[in-house]
């Protein structure tokens, strides 16, 4: 059975991916066409969501990796995706109202811990972060409600989905058996070789633009989604967990020189040019580590399995009308 040590940790890390989404501008708010603030875009149940709730909602979940575009850019990308956002903003208003049935709340030592870790996590005193919250066009009430909507969110999925998974030792032990030698955690950004001729130096030019995008300190994730030419690109270039001996040559070099957090140089293979972040490396050697590490990735997916039933049962047993 699932250990009580690891099943905090895992409790500890959906926390964290709500809350990683929970991050601060620093750029002004954009502004917005008056007529469409109010315009209805999607019903669910018998609440709304509006135009104006859309973007704000997209402004305030991607304001660290959109920094440092301009508000033309950033518009062109809120257009492009908003309705995959709608989508969504629709689950979220789903998960919050099953929230709201069984009486599931944030309370104020809770949001109150939220605001201080970001405020410590940014190194801000009470007036920077009471400035960063005006340059970003937000109230602190507004604030505290869109941190405490992350908090339900993540009690309501942590209640209905992960408590309810239980890995068995048999199910670690077959995993383990089946996945001896190293494993890398990697994403990559791809961008891929054309049949025909193609400028190599344009192609080394626009990857050393991400590499500097990178450093800049621009979501890796973010980047891939936005150029990345591989199908791992919606995913934010995600590859998952890769056994050594099914990587290529290129990769293993690039790959044997990196510490785990780090971004390759560009690299090219056949296929075109990558640059790629090692997120995590397993050594089957380490038995004990090998065992949290399989737990967990058995436990992550078997909570995206789960988590995507409950969501979509959800949405049948709900009136949902999209008008965007």
């Amino acid at each position: 059975m699932i250990s009580r040590e690891i099943a905090e940790k895992s409790h500890m890390a959906v926390v964290m991916r709500v809350m990683s989404i929970v991050v601060l501008c620093v750029f002004p708010a954009l502004s917005y066409p008056a007529a469409l603030l109010d315009k209805i875009v999607a019903v669910v149940n018998k609440e709304v969501i509006t135009w104006g709730e859309l973007y704000r909602t997209m402004e305030f979940e991607t304001a660290n990796e959109m920094r440092s575009l301009s508000d033309a850019e950033k518009m062109k990308i809120f257009k492009e995706n908003e309705a995959a956002f709608l989508e969504r903003m629709i689950d979220m208003k789903l998960q919050l109202q099953v929230a709201k049935r069984l009486d599931i709340d944030a309370s104020k030592d809770e949001i109150a811990e939220a605001i201080e870790g970001i405020r410590k996590k940014y190194a801000m005193g009470d007036e920077e972060f009471q400035e960063s919250l005006k340059k970003e066009g937000f109230t602190l009430e507004e604030y505290k409600k869109r941190l405490a909507e992350q908090i339900i969110l993540s009690k309501v999925v942590n209640q209905q989905v992960k408590n309810k998974i239980v890995i068995s030792d048999e199910e670690i032990r077959n995993y383990m058996a089946n996945s001896q030698g190293t494993e890398y955690r990697v994403r990559q950004i791809f961008f891929r070789k054309p049949d025909k001729d193609f400028d190599k130096g344009a192609m080394e030019a626009k990857a050393g633009e991400m590499l500097q995008k990178l450093k800049n300190g621009e979501s890796f994730a973010f980047l891939a989604q936005k150029y990345s030419d591989d199908p791992t690109a919606r995913t934010g270039g995600d590859l998952g967990f890769i056994r050594k001996e099914h990587l290529g040559r290129e990769f293993v070099e690039v790959l044997s020189s990196m510490a785990v957090g780090s971004v390759s140089s560009p690299f090219w293979t056949e296929k075109g040019l990558h640059i790629i972040y090692l997120e995590e490396k397993v050594d089957a050697q380490n038995a004990t580590e090998f065992k949290e590490i399989a737990m967990r990735k058995l436990l992550d997916k078997r909570f995206n399995e789960e988590y995507k039933i409950w969501i979509r049962g959800l949405r049948e047993r709900a009136f949902v009308e999209v008008r965007l």
